[in-house]
């Protein structure tokens, strides 16, 4: 592998400049590791003071379903964003299908999640995402995500 093949990295300016996630929404921590076009790796670390623990469960905190998928989602998003034609364009979910909660999430588990475009065209973009707690599997989704600029472009003119 040359450098020029090295996968990419990001902070959280960097996840930003790339996807139009901001707070409260903006989930993931760090992208690790993105081989754009085909892979992206992102971690999420999860602190008692999350905005949702409170109210899921007060005597028995963990992290709700929809907040581990959209992390899967992030994660997936940056493996076509981060390709300079599409950086910080709006997404829109298509579909969102298999989604397995294996898991619980609590305080203070790190997630690490992977994510694989199996296919981009005309703005549709269809891939997986599974996320990890020490090794073991806690959530999986596979993800249609569009790019609603780009298949504008497709569509027919009346």
């Amino acid at each position: 592998m040359t450098q020029d093949d090295a996968p990419l990295s990001f902070d959280i300016n960097g996840i930003q400049a790339h996807q139009r996630n901001r707070h409260p929404v903006l989930l993931i921590d760090r992208v690790t590791a993105v081989v754009p076009g085909k892979t992206a790796r992102a971690v999420k670390c999860f602190a008692y003071n999350e905005w949702f623990f409170p109210a899921h469960f007060e005597d028995d905190p963990n992290v709700p379903g929809f907040v581990q998928v959209e992390c899967l989602a992030q994660t997936f998003i940056m493996t076509f964003l981060c390709l300079d034609e599409y950086k910080g364009m709006r997404t829109h979910y298509a579909s969102i299908d298999k989604v397995q909660f294996r898991r619980r999430i609590l305080p203070g588990d790190v997630l690490v999640i992977d994510a694989t475009l199996d296919s981009f065209r005309r703005g549709v973009a269809r891939g997986t995402a599974t996320s990890h707690v020490e090794g073991e599997t806690a959530c999986s989704a596979h993800f249609v995500i569009v790019l609603p600029d780009v298949l504008a472009g497709f569509t027919p003119k009346p």
